[in-house]
C-alpha cells in the first residue's frame, strides 16, 4: 500500500483529532502542513476532480468570510484552485490520500471503513 499523506493545518482542531485517530488506530502516516510545505495547484485541481469544488472549499472559517465579495462570486473551478493555493486555510481539514482514494474532512465512521 502506498503510503497515507494527512494534508492540513496543525493548529486546526480537526486535524489534530484526526492525527489523534491515526495514531490510537496504530494507522502509518506522513503529515503535509499546508502552511509550511505549500500547496500544490495541480493536486488541487485533483482533489476538485475526485471530490468536487464544493466539498474541498471550506466556506466556515473566517478565512472565507474575510475575502471580498468579488473573490467569493462565481467560482469555478480554476478560481477555487487560485484562491485554495493563496489561502490554504481555505483548503476543508484534514485531506487524506491514500491507496484506496481521498478522504476530506474527518469522519471516523467513513475513516475506519477507508483506512482500516
Amino acid at each position: 500500500m502506498t503510503q497515507i499523506v494527512l494534508y492540513g493545518i496543525p493548529n486546526c482542531d480537526t486535524v489534530r483529532k484526526a492525527r489523534k485517530w491515526l495514531d490510537a488506530e496504530e494507522v502509518a502516516y506522513r503529515f503535509h502542513d499546508f502552511r509550511k510545505d505549500g500547496t500544490d495547484p495541480e493536486r488541487l485541481a485533483g482533489w476538485i476532480g475526485t471530490a468536487g469544488r464544493d466539498t474541498l472549499l471550506n466556506r466556515r472559517g473566517t478565512t472565507w468570510r474575510k475575502l471580498p465579495e468579488t473573490a467569493k462570486d462565481g467560482i469555478d473551478d480554476d478560481a477555487g484552485v487560485a484562491l485554495m493555493t493563496e489561502h490554504p486555510a481555505l483548503i476543508k481539514r484534514p485531506v487524506v490520500e491514500h491507496a484506496g482514494g481521498l478522504l476530506v474532512g474527518f469522519d471516523e465512521a467513513e475513516w475506519r471503513t477507508a483506512l482500516l
